[in-house]
């Protein structure tokens, strides 16, 4: 498909619903080539920023997904300051932007059609899996969490074929090893849970060796929440762009990468503009 691209602190998003990512997903797993999907959020820009290597694998995925409420508030506001030239005025519609992204969640969907998170990407491939006689293998997380996964995905879905899992590090001594078990599984999708910007730099440098997946995704994790090991935000809050607040609430221990997120993104995008 034609995407159209948005760019965002250097990084280049496709401007797609949940429908259009997952279609795509099936038809780049259904191909020939190698390729991998990526799912920026705010903390992975900013990492991108002083990360080069991380910024350029984004850039080099077949998708960028917009995975956060902030990156949809970013490109409303990149298009709300074109043509303006004052930075009282920038700063002033930058304040307005993120004021009514929390009272009216709508108003920063005009540019990025919507929020698409990797977990939603993730679910919506494993459900059309079978029908598609796709295989999939699960790479990372704990040996406990990544059964769960398993077991609740076979469950959910009677028909997917999730032909591998390895809870094995990101780190080179396990890459053999990794490889190896990946090509006895004859997978077309490898999903892979070491969080940013590990299994994204894991992807680039490995997903030439491995030779059957045809599409890999960076999940972060997602492999948690499948498993139930934490739970989601409430739809509502997720709708409205709250999900952070539920997971501060949650687990107080993320309260600097939620600040990242909140507060100093926002910084960023502002500065980007002077």
């Amino acid at each position: 498909m034609q995407k159209e691209k948005i760019e965002i602190l250097g990084v280049k998003f496709d401007n797609v619903n949940l429908e259009e990512a997952v279609n795509e997903a099936i038809k780049l797993a259904k191909g020939n080539s190698q390729e991998y999907i990526a799912t920026p959020n705010p903390e992975m820009l900013l990492e991108a920023i002083k990360n080069p290597e991380f910024s350029k694998v984004l850039n080099n995925s077949t998708l960028n997904i917009p995975d956060g409420t902030g990156i949809l508030w970013a490109s409303a506001y990149l298009s709300k300051i074109k043509g303006t030239s004052f930075k009282i005025a920038k700063t002033l519609k930058a304040f307005r932007t993120l004021f009514l992204g929390l009272v009216q969640p709508n108003s920063i969907r005009g540019i990025l059609k919507e929020r698409v998170t990797g977990i939603d990407l993730m679910m919506e491939i494993c459900k059309r899996s079978g029908s598609e006689k796709l295989k999939i293998f699960l790479l990372g997380a704990s040996e406990k969490v990544g059964e769960k996964t398993k077991q609740h995905l076979e469950e959910k879905y009677s028909d997917i074929e999730i032909v591998g899992r390895l809870s094995k590090s990101p780190k080179e001594e396990d890459e053999k090893e990794i490889i190896e078990e990946i090509n006895r599984s004859k997978a077309d999708i490898l999903f892979v849970a070491y969080g940013a910007p590990k299994q994204e730099l894991w992807i680039a440098k490995n997903l030439p060796k491995l030779t059957s997946v045809h599409l890999s995704i960076g999940i972060g994790g997602a492999f948690d929440f499948i498993a139930g090991t934490k739970k989601r935000a409430p739809k509502i809050f997720r709708k409205a762009g709250l999900e952070w607040l539920i997971r501060l609430i949650q687990e107080p221990k993320r309260a600097k990468r939620i600040w990242n997120a909140t507060v100093k993104f926002p910084y960023e995008i502002i500065k980007s503009t002077k």
